[in-house]
C-alpha cells in the first residue's frame, strides 16, 4: 500500500459540555496540525499517489469551513463534544467527500483509504482512518 500525507492547520475555539472535561467545558482555543494521508494499493499512470499541491489546497479549502470558528456555533455540531476525535471524522467526512466528488482529479479515483489526524499538541493527538 503506497501512502502520501499533506500537512495543514486550522485554529478553533469550543466549549465542551461533560463534568469528565473539567476546566475545558469553558470557552477555549486550539491549534490542530492536521494530516491527512492517502492510501492506494499502485501508484497512477505518472507514479503518483495524488498530487500533492492539489491536495494541499482541497484540505485547505476543507479547513476553512472550521478555521477561525467558534465550533458551538456550527451547526451541524449541536448536542456534541468537538473534541479531537469527533474533529478527525469531520474532516474525514469531508476529504472522503470531496474526492467522491471528483475534486481531486482522476487520479484520485484510486484512492482506496484515508487517514485524518489533528495534533492537539506534541504529546496529543487523535486520528479516524477508514476505508473509502
Amino acid at each position: 500500500m503506497f501512502s502520501l500525507t499533506v500537512r495543514d492547520h486550522m485554529m478553533i475555539a469550543h466549549s465542551f459540555n461533560s463534568e469528565v472535561f473539567g476546566p475545558a467545558q469553558k470557552t477555549h482555543g486550539a491549534t490542530y496540525v492536521v494530516d491527512v494521508t492517502f492510501e492506494r494499493k499502485e501508484l497512477d499512470k505518472d507514479d503518483l499517489i495524488i498530487d500533492i499541491g492539489l491536495a494541499s489546497d482541497v484540505l485547505k479549502q476543507v479547513l476553512s469551513e472550521f478555521n477561525m470558528k467558534n465550533l458551538d456555533d456550527i451547526e451541524d455540531f449541536r448536542g456534541h463534544n468537538t473534541t479531537t476525535e469527533f474533529m478527525a471524522k469531520k474532516v474525514f467526512d469531508r476529504m472522503s467527500a470531496v474526492i467522491h466528488a471528483g475534486k481531486l482529479g482522476e487520479t484520485a479515483k484510486a484512492i482506496c483509504a484515508l487517514k485524518v489526524t489533528l495534533a492537539e499538541s506534541h504529546i496529543a493527538w487523535a486520528s479516524y482512518h477508514a476505508e473509502i
